[in-house]
């Protein structure tokens, strides 16, 4: 007796509801991730077992080279735009909207303010990142003055009140470097900061 063949039926997959899914999640996590700007300084911070974590908004970074140069980050570009403004008014800077927006979009800021319009004229990003380097904000005062650090803060709290501060510094900045800015912070009543560590575990 004959095989009885049974008729070979094509097996379909609606894959609709999978795409959809797939689209909502993408959507997702594009929405509620923080991403980070690169940083044209690289500080490799010290290790600690403090598991507080810096909030990821309305955080205003101070970072410290192993060289001791200092640094400015914000994470709104928004405020970035009027701490410009507040910052160039206080010093006579007429800066054009293409410095402005230069600005705007650098990742970190730390350059002194005689040579903030040179800096901000520079067009390549990659240029300004590698000029960046060269110089740092001042910390020292001026004729009894408050320091050019003091003033960027002082604009930022302006711009922001509800700003924290975050302190990050490499391992191997000196500790003289370290103890003159939280004495420059005190000095206009900063007393409330955060310090950048990387976890320390217990193997280590």
């Amino acid at each position: 007796m004959g095989k009885v063949k049974l008729k070979k039926q094509d097996i379909w997959i609606d894959m609709t509801p999978m795409s959809d899914v797939m689209v909502l999640l993408l959507c997702f996590f594009m929405l509620t991730s923080t991403f980070t700007k690169p940083e044209p300084v690289k500080v490799v911070t010290p290790q600690s077992v403090s598991e507080i974590k810096v909030p990821e908004k309305d955080v205003l970074t101070v970072l410290v080279d192993k060289e001791g140069k200092v640094f400015m980050s914000m994470d709104n570009q928004i405020q970035l735009e009027s701490l410009i403004a507040d910052v160039a008014g206080q010093y006579n800077l007429a800066l054009t909207g293409q410095q402005v927006g230069a600005f705007k979009s650098d990742p970190m800021f730390g350059v002194p303010m005689q040579e903030l319009s040179k800096y901000l004229s520079i067009p390549e990003d990659t240029e300004r990142s590698k000029e960046l380097k060269k110089y740092g904000v001042p910390t020292d005062s001026v004729n009894n003055d408050i320091s050019e650090f003091q003033v960027w803060v002082k604009a930022a709290r302006g711009v922001n009140p509800d700003l924290k501060l975050a302190l990050k510094a490499d391992s191997e900045t000196p500790y003289k470097v370290i103890k003159k800015i939280m004495s420059e912070l005190q000095d206009i009543n900063e007393n409330r900061y955060y310090l950048i560590t990387s976890l320390k575990t217990t193997e280590e």
